[in-house]
């Protein structure tokens, strides 16, 4: 089953493409079909429906129903990798 999973950030481009694609490379690796929408934080209510996972670059304080959201700032900074990517995959392949 693919899973959709809004990339968000302040500005839709730099650090939400940067996580993007590290979502990517992990999907593909774990041989989880994925469709990634880019957007603004501001603009994730837009894309929600049948979303599985939310990865934000910029703070976000508010739920999103039961929709999981990680902070995806270790994809930029290299510091709490491995247990982002741990935490994503247990997500997915729930």
């Amino acid at each position: 089953m693919k899973r959709k999973i809004i990339v968000a950030c302040g500005g839709a481009v730099a650090t939400s493409t940067m996580a993007a694609e590290e979502i990517k490379e992990l999907c593909d690796e774990n041989h989880i079909e994925a469709e990634l929408v880019q957007c603004r934080v501001n603009e994730i209510e837009t894309y929600m429906d049948g979303v599985h996972l939310i990865c934000t670059t910029a703070r976000v304080d508010r739920p999103f129903g039961d929709i999981p959201v990680v902070h995806g700032m270790p994809f930029i900074s290299g510091v709490g990798i491995d247990a982002l990517r741990d935490k994503i995959l247990t997500i997915l392949q729930g």
